[in-house]
């Protein structure tokens, strides 16, 4: 079949079709007609002397030669066929369609959805024969979230992507049913509401218990040993399940911080079992059971995260409970199955652990610097390993942490891509979709950010270093010797550019070049900076800021926003306040 020549050919939907399967006709349609000119009909009744693209399960579909029943498929799961009678597309709702054509358009024609203002779409200008095939595919994760802000602020984008956890809108298919497992004591019992009357709701810390506070995320933990903590938090379970009935799981989990309780019951517990989880477990297994009386088939997550990673010597989750294991000491220069590096041995063995005693396995992975959002971060290499020793070891769902919260944040447009594909199918091959980012997104200038990008990640795993999600620039084994070499590639590769658009592209990407070549000067509150160094680095924190201007890139780090930066860089070297062009940046 010659997919560049559809003269006669129909794409055909069912009436009355899910919005997410006309959808998916509609995305069928406009990528077609961008890679060969031919624009074909959506019609819902195939009429003689016409080819089908069949898009989703119909009886017209299950009846012609390139049919099939789509029953039993899995919400994500799809099908292909193409044959000499037509193409059929079809899957299980509510997104199986809408991924199967996307993953047509990417197969079968070499569409790639790089960001989310660049599509490419080949142009099938001489015959482009496929066929016959017939091809089933459904993913080994029911969530996947590459947490980036560019997916948030484009859920079609974020969909053509596979994210299945940003958008309810029906023609996109909806979120998964399962939610991510995250900190819920802070809202279920909050001390700032219970604490005066009764402090001994909350955790005993060297005599003293952990409450009132005004907000318990990052300051207090419950005591987990008390009848009517375990009575608040299973009310809190059963009206956040109230509120969406939908919802496959419920989170019942520890708030952010380590000061879990340490009183005589909950310390018991804990000694027994080799770990402060001992307690945690206890507790939501105790809600688990209540959710399996009221809600058959709901699961209850909890964080196995810090001081609760390790599993129980002997307690085991309920068939009915998830565990979401995160990664947060884990080291970003090796992958996690790296038996070398010591702080990824001790991870791996709980994911081990965790995976012989209990079957719903989440992962909370981290791919972002929360120190340093902008700072050139040498983990490419690790995304791919790592993503699929989390995939065999059993995992259902990956949330890879990001720069949720932030625009323009280092390479986020390459990473966004490799961590959704991936997500999507962990057995591509992670080298080549960075090469064919690159290739596509950059063009002639690829050439330098692919050696700039070489070099830092070979540098960092020569340095010997093991580092965690929280750096500056020498703790992942870089210096000023990168930084300027950085600077330097991407002059060159704004030199090769083409045209403005991929200038464009390359200036985004030279944030993190500038940024590192301020590393000297980045942290000074009240030190002196010599006239030379201020001389040197004035013109590269000018070049900074103009590029965190046009891209809109207002959020350094977890915890703050540019402004202050941008005051302390102006002071200490002497830099002119910024003209605001008209009209606004």
């Amino acid at each position: 079949m010659d997919l560049a020549n559809l003269a006669g050919w129909e794409v055909v939907v069912a009436p009355g079709a899910a919005p997410s399967v006309r959808y998916a006709a509609e995305e069928f349609q406009h990528h077609v007609a961008l890679a060969t000119g031919r624009r074909l009909r959506i019609v819902t009744r195939l009429h003689a002397r016409r080819r089908p693209v069949f898009i989703g399960s119909s009886a017209a579909m299950v009846a012609s030669p390139v049919g099939f029943p789509v029953a039993g498929f899995g919400p994500e799961e799809a099908r292909m066929v193409v044959r000499a009678g037509g193409i059929a597309i079809a899957g299980g709702e509510p997104r199986g369609t809408l991924y199967g054509v996307y993953g047509f358009l990417e197969d079968l024609l070499g569409v790639r959805f790089l960001t989310s203002d660049h599509t490419h779409v080949p142009a099938l200008t001489a015959p482009h024969r496929v066929g016959p095939l017939d091809r089933r595919y459904e993913p080994p994760l029911d969530l996947r979230w590459s947490y980036y802000l560019e997916n948030a602020r484009d859920p079609v984008f974020a969909t053509r992507l596979r994210i299945n956890t940003l958008t309810d809108e029906p023609r996109l298919g909806g979120r998964t049913r399962q939610r991510l497992i995250s900190h819920t004591f802070h809202r279920q019992v909050p001390s700032s509401r219970y604490g005066l009357e009764h402090p001994e709701y909350y955790a005993l810390r060297e005599g003293v218990r952990m409450a009132p506070f005004e907000d318990d995320i990052a300051t207090s933990q419950p005591c987990l040993s008390r009848p009517e903590v375990l009575r608040l938090v299973t009310q809190a379970v059963f009206e956040d399940l109230g509120a969406d009935p939908e919802a496959a799981n419920v989170a019942v989990s520890q708030n952010d911080d380590r000061q879990f309780c340490q009183c005589p019951a909950c310390g018991a517990v804990d000694a027994r079992e080799g770990t402060p989880m001992g307690s945690l477990l206890s507790f939501v297994n105790a809600v688990a059971d209540e959710v399996a009386e009221r809600h058959p088939g709901v699961q209850v997550g909890t964080l196995a995260y810090q001081y609760s990673r390790r599993p129980p010597a002997t307690l085991k989750p309920r068939p009915n409970v998830q565990i979401q294991l995160c990664s947060i000491e884990c080291c970003q220069l090796h992958p996690v199955s790296d038996p070398a590096c010591p702080r990824n041995v001790p991870f791996c063995r709980d994911l081990e652990a965790w995976g012989r005693c209990c079957g719903q396995i989440f992962i909370w992975n981290y791919n972002t610097n929360f120190e340093n959002y902008l700072l050139p971060m040498p983990n490419l290499r690790v995304i791919g390993p790592n993503l699929r020793t989390f995939v065999a070891s059993g995992a259902k769902g990956i949330f890879m942490q990001a720069a949720g919260d932030a625009l323009g944040t280092e390479f986020s447009d390459l990473r966004n891509y490799l961590i959704s594909r991936l997500l999507w199918d962990p057995t591509l091959d992670d080298r080549a979709l960075i090469e064919a980012f690159l290739d596509l997104h950059y063009g002639p200038s690829a050439g330098p950010i692919r050696a700039y990008l070489a070099r830092i990640h070979d540098r960092a795993q020569a340095s010997g270093l093991h580092q965690h999600c929280f750096a500056t620039l020498s703790e992942y084994g870089l210096d000023a010797s990168d930084a300027h070499a950085g600077v330097e590639a991407f002059e060159e590769a704004l030199a090769l550019a083409p045209d403005p658009v991929i200038a464009r592209r390359v200036r985004k990407a030279s944030i993190c070049a500038y940024r590192a070549a301020l590393e000297p000067v980045w942290y000074l509150e009240a030190a002196p900076v010599t006239p030379g160094q201020a001389a040197s680095l004035r013109p590269l924190a000018e070049r900074f800021l103009a590029l965190c201007r046009e891209f809109g890139v207002d959020r350094p780090h977890e915890d703050g926003d540019l402004e202050p930066i941008r005051q302390r860089l102006s002071l200490r070297l002497g830099l002119p306040e910024p003209v605001e062009p008209p009209g606004g940046w």
